[in-house]
Formats: structure tokens, sequence, C-alpha cells
């Protein structure tokens, strides 16, 4: 169902703006209508691609460039959101998201740049980090704030990527403000401040370049929830090649199976851990690991 933007709504306040039934503003989604855990995606297409693998949808809502669906996946509730594209954006979804579940777990599954010349288009990468290109997180934490994934989504990613048999690698993440300028693209015109961008971030061993992962890892560390990120690799930098629409559809594919992948694991993770606060290698599984 979409949002009804008809109505008329009281806005309670101009710091968390949401109206009197908790609706949230930008992505348009109240209180009962996520699940805890929720895989996060740039492209509304690619949300909707994941959301036709659920076994029913409870829901549905586009508002601005957010598009949610939430249901039931291999028995259990499941949220995917689209954010578009950004830092800002991704921001918007992780702020509003945290006022509707308490400790929700975020998956982002998406599309960089590779920035070793060994990565083949269609690799995935799993991040253990992102380096901070952007300014968004700057207006919450310092600049030496890491940005770091949750070792438990990390740990369940690297499992769903060895049940399916992807290619994967777990590396740095550099997330940028922009697509051009900020990745160090060369387009005619438009002259680059840092020209060498890609190749000083590459020899310092960082993986990929993207547009989201620094935001989602530093809020959500700030938040005190779960958070990891899976990418297909669509461009090597170092290689100036680009992926084709049949290869791109595929990487697509492998980065939704492993991002889902991971949410089954971490849902046997959290039932075998009970009431310790971490999931711990001791622990196990449970039945059929």
């Amino acid at each position: 169902m979409a949002v009804d933007t008809s109505e008329r709504h009281a806005f309670e306040s101009a710091e968390v703006v949401r109206d009197e039934t908790g609706r949230q503003y930008h992505i348009g989604l109240a209180p009962g209508e996520v699940a805890s855990s929720c895989i996060l995606v740039g492209d509304p297409a690619r949300a909707e691609r994941i959301a036709q693998r659920f076994e029913q949808i409870d829901g549905e809502w586009r508002n601005r460039e957010y598009v949610t669906f939430t249901g039931r996946w291999q028995g259990g509730p499941l949220t995917v959101m689209a954010t578009g594209m950004g830092c800002d954006n991704t921001e918007i979804a992780l702020v509003e998201y945290c006022q509707l579940v308490e400790r929700p777990t975020f998956i982002r599954v998406g599309s960089s740049g590779g920035l070793q010349p060994e990565l083949e288009l269609g690799d995935l990468v799993i991040s253990a980090g992102a380096v901070k290109l952007e300014n968004t997180t700057d207006f919450f934490v310092p600049q030496g704030y890491p940005a770091l994934a949750h070792h438990e989504v990390v740990l369940a990613l690297l499992e769903a990527a060895r049940r399916t048999g992807h290619r994967h690698t777990l590396g740095l993440t550099a997330s940028a403000s922009g697509f051009y300028g900020a990745q160090g693209r060369h387009v005619p015109g438009f002259p680059l401040r840092m020209p060498e961008l890609p190749e000083q971030l590459g020899r310092m061993g960082v993986q990929n370049m993207e547009m989201e992962t620094a935001a989602l890892f530093c809020l959500s560390t700030l938040r005190g929830v779960r958070a990891g990120a899976v990418c297909a690799i669509y461009a090597n930098r170092p290689r100036n090649v680009f992926i084709d629409t049949e290869a791109k559809a595929r990487a697509e594919a492998a980065a939704i199976e492993v991002g889902l992948g991971a949410v089954a694991v971490l849902r046997r993770m959290d039932a075998a851990r009970g009431e310790a606060p971490h999931w711990l290698p001791s622990h196990g599984l449970g039945a059929g690991e």
C-alpha cells in the first residue's frame, strides 16, 4: 500500500519529524510496519526484486525515493528498503527506522567499484569497515571515529557467501559523497582536485568504493545496533572496465543471495547464543549447522 499523503497530519516536533501515529516524515513508515531485520538497497527496483523472493508481502510503502516492503522470508519477518543513493539518504533512513524498532539489524546489499586489479567484475566485497570520504557523519562523530561493521553480521555474510559459493573477499570499503568527482572519475570538462584518489586508496588496501556504507556503519555503532554490507563489483577502476548488463544482473542476484543468506544465519546465531550478549563460535549455529 502506498502512503496517503493527501490526508492532513499534525507533526509533533521539528526535531524528530513524525505525525501523531508515529509515521516518519521521509520514509513514510509507522510503528508495526517494519521488521527488526532490514535489508537496505539504493535502487528501488532492487528492493522489488528482493521482495519477489518473499513467501508473502504484508505491506508496501512508497514515499519520495524510499520504497519499502515488509513480509515473510523463510518463515520470519523481514523488511527491505530502498533509500536512493548517498550517505545523506542513508542517514535519514537509519535514523527514522530506529524510531520504529528498538534494536534493528541492517544489511546493505549494494554495488560498487573495485579498487584492486585482481577483483573480477561480479565479485562480492563484504565490508569489515569503511573509509569515510563523506561528511554526513561529521555532524555526529569526529572524523577519526571508526566506521566498523558489526562482527556478527560480517561473520553471517561470510558464512552465507561460503554456502552459496559466490566469489567474495573481506576488506575495507571507501564511501564517497558523490559518483564522479568524489570518486576520482576523469570526465572531460570537469577537472578533479584529487585525480589520484582511486589509486591512493588501492595502495592502502581498500577493496572497493561506493556511497553509503560509512554512514550505515557509523550511525549503527553510535546507536548500538548491528550492521553489515555486501556489494557487488560493477567496475574495476585500475583496469577501467565496467560490467555488462547480463553480468550485472548475475552479480546483483549473487549479492542478494548472500544478503538474504546472512539474515538466515543471523537468526540461527541469535537463537544459539540465547541470553549471551554476543555470539561466539562456541555457541554454534544450532541444528543442521
